[in-house]
């Protein structure tokens, strides 16, 4: 039975639109943290030029896996092993970081250490695209984000809504500038950035 999540239903198409434009020169995404595999056999059949390549605990392996073989898409890898905190993450340089709904579920020192690895597997010129919800100058955007952030800190007292500008640190010390924000529904943002070294 394949793993489902509604969040993934709701969002791929606002996303897809986004990355139609900023991946459409590219040729190999990592997808850090693939959860159920929705969004890569969603992605990896809309834009069949990209390789994308899927990754998670090992734990949500079949999942993905009962995913990707309904798909059979050519161009969508089964998933490797990336624990956010290990150094070594099994996959050579990329082109095209994408991640979704990781940054406000983990752990800060998770968060510094996946924008580490990403400094570590993204080739000059790369593009990184991360969506989720963000705070802007320590506010929430909205009432729902806000109380989303209750539910957060009410499961992981580590975990939830970051701001934008201490992301955008991190993003900044691996070489990244950040070249659009984009807003999405439901008090989402799509970020965007490029590594120019």
């Amino acid at each position: 039975m394949k793993p489902f999540s509604e969040s993934c239903a709701q969002n791929c198409d606002p996303i897809l639109a986004v990355l139609r434009e900023t991946f459409a020169d590219r040729k190999q995404v990592l997808e850090i943290a693939s959860g159920t595999g929705q969004h890569a056999v969603y992605f990896g059949a809309a834009l069949p030029h990209l390789t994308w390549q899927t990754s998670e605990l090992p734990d949500n392996h079949e999942g993905i896996q009962a995913w990707l073989d309904e798909a059979a898409l050519s161009n969508v890898l089964p998933p490797v092993v990336i624990d956010l905190n290990d150094e070594h993450w099994p996959v050579g340089m990329v082109d095209a970081i994408f991640n979704a709904n990781t940054v406000h579920i983990v752990g800060w020192p998770s968060v510094q250490r996946m924008f580490a690895g990403i400094g570590r597997v993204l080739a000059p010129g790369g593009i990184v695209c991360i969506y989720g919800p963000f705070n802007y100058n320590g506010r929430f955007t909205s009432d729902s984000n806000a109380r989303f952030d209750v539910w957060l800190k009410n499961r992981d007292p580590a975990s939830g809504v970051r701001d934008f500008e201490a992301v955008n640190a991190l993003a900044e010390a691996q070489g990244l500038r950040l070249i659009d924000d984009v807003e999405m529904p439901v008090n989402n943002r799509t970020l965007i950035w490029r590594r120019d070294i």
